[in-house]
């Protein structure tokens, strides 16, 4: 049950396991407690925190640069403390320079997440497949990643080096910056939004043994969208879908909201529902009822 005396295996050491398979690990996105807890409920080994849909939720605005490392850090505990399987978190561009990535490495570590992605935007960023983006200097970045490998306590906790030059220096600068960040102590590259496929492929060609590779399925987004079974074939490691969950519950709540505002009463929308007690079951009622039962004791 997560927080209430959940006891999953080590998950940074699971983490690196499901990284090392030969089979591209699937992460839907969690922006909340509730969707990380849905996503290990399907059976998914691991929960992505997005950023996108972690600013969308708790601040309904996009993914501009607008939340501060300690909401996302909040996000972040509250999603782990929900699940027992690995759960890698945005952590944007570290929120300011190499000192602070030292700090925001460890409050994420402190946190329980199992890895964070790190990238090398300007602050305040934008989501990767947003117009207008900016990139720091290499050599800046890469001082940031050494900051961050020195800051870890734990060694099987998992960082994610992100680039986001392809869209604003090309992808021949994308592909030397992550080999680059490797050097500098990345465990895993992201080459963020490559428009073709033909791109992709390249990406996946020239980074082939230098590290694990992330994929991201951005729903909407600018890379194509590719089948599992290409992703697998071109050799990517992790595959991030971050914002289905974000637009799915949209597209749920609208059409709740549009039937009490036609009828008066959500009645009509109510049979698509799950019901009040299914719904009381898949967040953990009666593991808390057995608690309660185990630890009330005689005057109980």
């Amino acid at each position: 049950m997560g927080d209430l005396l959940g006891r999953g295996p080590a998950p940074r050491r699971r983490l690196r396991e499901l990284l090392a398979a030969p089979e591209p690990l699937v992460a839907p996105g969690a922006y909340d407690a509730l969707t990380a807890r849905l996503i290990e409920q399907a059976g998914f080994d691991v929960v992505y925190m997005t950023g996108f849909g972690t600013t969308a939720s708790l601040i309904g605005r996009p993914d501009v640069g607008l939340l501060t490392g300690t909401e996302m850090i909040d996000n972040a505990r509250r999603i782990v403390s929900a699940v027992d399987v690995p759960v890698i978190a945005d952590a944007d561009t570290g929120y300011g320079n190499a000192l602070n990535v030292v700090r925001t490495v460890q409050a994420y570590e402190q946190a329980g997440v199992a890895g964070i992605h790190l990238e090398d935007q300007v602050s305040p960023k934008k989501c990767g497949h947003m117009s207008g983006k900016a990139v720091i200097p290499r050599a800046e970045m890469v001082g940031k990643l050494h900051a961050a490998v020195e800051a870890r306590r734990d060694p099987d906790f998992v960082l994610i080096a992100r680039t986001d030059a392809a869209a604003v220096t090309g992808l021949s600068d994308a592909i030397d910056r992550a080999r680059a960040y490797v050097e500098a102590g990345a465990d895993v590259l992201f080459v963020e939004a490559p428009t073709s496929e033909e791109d992709i492929a390249t990406v996946a060609e020239a980074l082939s043994g230098v590290a694990p590779l992330v994929f991201n399925w951005a729903e909407g987004g600018r890379t194509p969208p590719l089948s599992l079974e290409r992703i697998a074939e071109l050799g990517f490691s992790l595959v991030l879908y971050p914002i289905g969950t974000v637009l799915a519950a949209t597209a749920g709540v609208r059409a709740l909201l549009e039937t009490v505002r036609k009828d008066g009463t959500p009645a009509a929308a109510l049979p698509g529902l799950p019901s009040f007690g299914e719904f009381t079951d898949l967040i953990g009622l009666p593991e808390v009822g057995e608690l309660e039962q185990r630890f009330a004791g005689e005057a109980g």
